[in-house]
């Protein structure tokens, strides 16, 4: 069995306690002097052993607790040391500071017990009021510093209670923190792929027809629509790096694209997409004159059709990419069909991030996105993607 091994402070509380009765048992102060052990030399043996529980008060305070007690027991029977009564006292606060959980809340209970017990008993002996002065003194040595020791412990766990609440706030502070950031690059990669891949995709289809097609018109006219798309997504790709530079915030925030510009989108498709054989539609059936519908309900929709118009660019084959927009009290619908089959001519690379970041938008708002393909009752396939949003801006626990 291997001892445990003593605390630096703990030795040293031993050693003062036993240096201090020994003086005392020098010069003569002993407690009483009259006692049932009259030798001189009985007092050392529970001065001794209260000292080495002294120097166990912290590693092992239930053992030097019940030992203590018993030296204390033994002391009284001989003239009495006051250092062992003193160094007592410290070892009962240390068993409630130290001790295990259990023996913290029983001990200030015993003692108080004990001491209403001695209190008691004594009475009845002794029928006078020194019985209460001898219960008095007796509650100082037991209970009082299991009190002590008890209100330490306390605001010692309150302490360490609220530190690790501080640390848990903290923590979930920092991932909180760490999502924001996350999402937040989402969102900048969403705005940046759907603002600048319409002008890549055309750039990227009219360069591949003017390499592959020996024909001066032909390739004057796919230069020209080069040269209008690398300009503006050159603009789009100053105004997002202007506005993520900008850390003042005095700047006004760029507007962001509604519904209203679908006319001007599909113009741009239209020149983008003739030469692919490419024709666009646009059926508005929302009632005119209705609540506007949340700005962030607005952009996710003209996201949805302008990724939408950019995916068929690169994969449709030719034939009429229609958009439907319809609205009612609770819903946007927003539907956008393009000919599904091979096509003819160059096609566009793509990675299928246009429809993860749509599918993203639209779980944010709380709506249903879906998308591939569709039979007609002609046997026809058509590609369709299809997003219901909400008609009123939702909260992000509902």
């Amino acid at each position: 069995m291997r001892l445990p091994r003593p605390h630096r402070d703990d030795l040293l509380i031993a050693l003062a306690g036993l240096v201090g009765g020994l003086i005392l048992w020098f010069f003569g102060l002993f407690v009483t002097g009259d006692r049932v052990v009259e030798a001189r030399w009985a007092t050392l043996v529970p001065l001794t052993v209260m000292s080495a529980m002294e120097a166990l008060r912290r590693t092992a305070p239930r053992t030097a607790l019940i030992v203590g007690t018993l030296a204390i027991t033994a002391d009284q029977f001989t003239n009495g040391n006051l250092a062992t009564v003193l160094m007592f006292t410290d070892v009962v606060y240390a068993s409630v500071v130290y001790g295990p959980p259990a023996s913290a809340r029983r001990i200030p209970y015993t003692t108080g017990l004990i001491t209403v017990g001695i209190t008691v008993g004594l009475l009845i002996w002794w029928q006078n009021a020194i019985a209460l002065l001898v219960g008095v003194l007796s509650g100082m040595i037991s209970f009082l510093p299991a009190v002590t020791g008890a209100i330490v412990r306390n605001h010692r766990e309150a302490a360490e209670a609220a530190r690790l609440r501080a640390e848990q706030t903290a923590l979930l502070a920092e991932m909180d923190r760490a999502q924001a950031v996350t999402a937040e690059r989402s969102r900048m990669a969403r705005e940046l792929h759907d603002m600048v891949a319409n002008h890549l995709s055309a750039i990227a289809i009219h360069s591949t027809a003017a390499l592959s097609l020996d024909d001066p018109a032909t390739t004057r006219q796919a230069l020209t629509v080069i040269r209008e798309n690398s300009v503006a997504g050159l603009a789009e790709m100053r105004r997002l790096i202007g506005l993520l530079r900008d850390s003042s915030g005095d700047a006004e925030p760029a507007a962001a694209p509604t519904l209203a510009g679908l006319e001007a989108l599909l113009a741009q498709a239209r020149t983008n997409g003739e030469s692919s054989g490419l024709g666009f539609a646009l059926e508005d059936t929302r009632p005119e004159g209705g609540h506007p519908l949340p700005a962030p309900v607005e952009l996710a929709a003209y996201r949805i059709v302008q990724e939408s118009l950019t995916n068929a660019l690169k994969h449709a084959a030719p034939g009429t990419v229609a958009v439907f927009l319809a609205r009612d009290a609770r819903a946007l619908t927003v539907r956008v069909t393009s000919p599904y089959g091979d096509r003819p001519g160059p096609r566009a690379p793509g990675s299928g991030a246009g429809l993860v970041g749509m599918r993203e938008r639209v779980a944010l708002l709380g709506g249903e996105f879906e998308a591939g393909p569709v039979s007609a009752d002609d046997g026809t396939k058509t590609w369709q993607v299809r997003a219901v949003l909400p008609a009123e801006e939702r909260t992000p626990d509902a």
